[in-house]
């Protein structure tokens, strides 16, 4: 069967089995397979301060995090947002600069969002990530025509794991929350969709699948054949 043919069939299904009126996306790991970058700019940013971070650690407490939530995180106090978003939006400029020349999406991305706009599905994004990176992804990927909504950090008082964004997002697109079908790359993203009662599918770009088990579904990529298999193939 012919990729398109098979990313009908996997939209069809997603309406007429799951009920799914709106697919909301994370950004980071996501959209784009970033997080190594994001990584190594937190290092570079930290090695200036004279602070570290493990992998582990990136994992644990910075991946699909809001900024502030980081910067407060590596430097064990609260702050204002504003002198959160001045230590952030350092890092994030390191961030792009490392990231830019490498910049593409996740694997079968494009023909997953034709097909689902094909179809009259709604689609958002939902990220903890700042304006000026989702501009950067816009401008290096033809994606934003695909998006009815963008809820950002900006938009929320509450980050992941906290379900704000995800219920900002399916109250933008005036789709009930359990219409709702997530992809996210993240435990603390998962744990907010499911908050949110929405079925989640997560992506294994940037965490073990050991840490992903809170999801509905596992899956490599949005590449049909992988979103088929993991999403309706019995795992008994």
């Amino acid at each position: 069967m012919e990729e398109s043919a098979l990313y009908q069939q996997l939209v069809l299904r997603l309406i007429g089995e799951l009920n799914i009126g709106a697919v909301i996306f994370d950004l980071d790991g996501t959209l784009i397979d970033n997080n190594p970058w994001h990584l190594q700019a937190w290092k570079k940013y930290l090695q200036e301060k004279q602070l570290h971070i493990s992998e582990e650690n990136y994992r644990k407490h910075i991946n699909g995090r809001t900024n502030k939530d980081a910067i407060e995180y590596l430097y064990g106090r609260k702050m204002t947002d504003e002198e959160a978003m001045q230590f952030a939006l350092e890092k994030e400029a390191i961030y792009r600069e490392l990231y830019a020349p490498f910049i593409k999406p996740v694997e079968g991305l494009l023909p997953f969002l034709a097909a689902l706009q094909n179809a009259g599905i709604k689609m958002a994004i939902a990220t903890s990530g700042i304006p000026v990176n989702i501009e950067f992804m816009f401008t290096h990927l033809p994606i934003r025509k695909y998006f009815d909504a963008v809820i950002h950090s900006g938009h929320i008082i509450n980050g992941k794991p906290d379900p704000e964004i995800y219920r900002v997002a399916a109250s933008t697109l005036k789709i009930p929350p359990e219409n709702c079908l997530v992809f996210e790359d993240a435990a603390v993203g998962i744990a907010s969709a499911k908050a949110a009662k929405m079925k989640c599918v997560a992506l294994t770009t940037t965490q073990p699948v050991s840490e992903l088990g809170q999801a509905n579904f596992i899956s490599p990529d949005f590449s049909a054949k992988a979103l088929l298999s993991a999403i309706f193939l019995p795992t008994n």
